[in-house]
Order: C-alpha cells, then sequence, then structure tokens
C-alpha cells in the first residue's frame, strides 16, 4: 500500500450526473496534481477512491464516447 494523499486542499464539487434528491451522488476533486479523487457526497468522511489524471481521463472519454456499448 502506498502512503495515502493529503486531502486537506480538495476542492470538491459534485458530478452533474449525480441526482438532487439523495440519491447517487458522486464528488471529485480535480484540483490536486496528479491524481483525481473520488467520494460519495452523503458520506464525506468516508472512503475515497483515488484515480492517477491519465486513468481517470481515459474513463471519462469512454463514457462520453458515442461508440460505447450501451449493453
Amino acid at each position: 500500500m502506498g502512503i495515502a494523499p493529503d486531502l486537506s486542499t480538495a476542492t470538491w464539487r459534485k458530478s452533474s450526473y449525480s441526482n438532487n434528491d439523495g440519491g447517487i451522488c458522486v464528488e471529485v476533486a480535480d484540483n490536486l496534481p496528479g491524481i483525481v479523487p473520488v467520494r460519495d457526497s452523503k458520506n464525506p468522511d468516508g472512503p475515497v477512491l483515488i484515480f492517477p489524471n491519465d486513468s481517470w481521463s481515459t474513463f471519462i472519454a469512454t463514457l462520453k464516447s458515442p461508440h460505447r456499448s450501451s449493453s
């Protein structure tokens, strides 16, 4: 296991795809160099997933791709 990054300066923003009725609420912090932390906004003190910038960019590009399968 690596050393946990310092997230004290993270600026969290709710995903535009999260709903407003307390359901699916994902937040990301994109102001930290080299990483993109992701958390559940209903549990801000809970676990955080950390993705390298390039992996996160590939993930988002794949989601936005008009050619991805919907199965």
